[in-house]
């Protein structure tokens, strides 16, 4: 059912609001990768397969297509939520990686706190 016109607008200037009061969050949510159908399927197919092996090892009592079957589904679930491969992760502008990924010195509640402060900051200065 598509939005109607009142709700489009709505819609819009909530955008734009986002995108005025915090650009990060606005460029992150609109550099959201989607999910690539085609890993997706063939992760599902490849644990299906799986899946009928390990019942079939365990009814047949063949103890090496259970363990195939096992195999196949964990390869299936690990192919279906990877992501592409190639690539060092997210990174920002200038190819350095965003303040919250990786190990650092400073501990998770001291880069809390600096980003309250920045943020606090940048919203003086307006």
């Amino acid at each position: 059912m598509p939005l109607s016109e009142y709700e489009q607008r709505m819609l819009q200037q909530m955008e734009q609001q986002l995108r005025s009061d915090d650009p990060k969050l606005a460029n992150t949510l609109a550099d959201r990768q989607r999910p690539d159908v085609r890993r997706l399927s063939l992760g599902a197919l490849l644990f299906l397969l799986g899946l009928g092996g390990l019942v079939g090892g365990v009814a047949t009592g063949w103890v090496w297509l259970g363990i195939l079957g096992f195999l196949a589904m964990l390869g299936g679930v690990l192919l279906a939520i990877s992501g592409p491969r190639g690539g060092a992760g997210p990174t920002v502008k200038g190819g350095r990686r965003p303040a919250g990924s990786g190990s650092s010195s400073a501990g998770f509640m001291q880069r809390q706190e600096d980003r309250w402060n920045r943020r606090n900051e940048e919203r003086g200065n307006r």
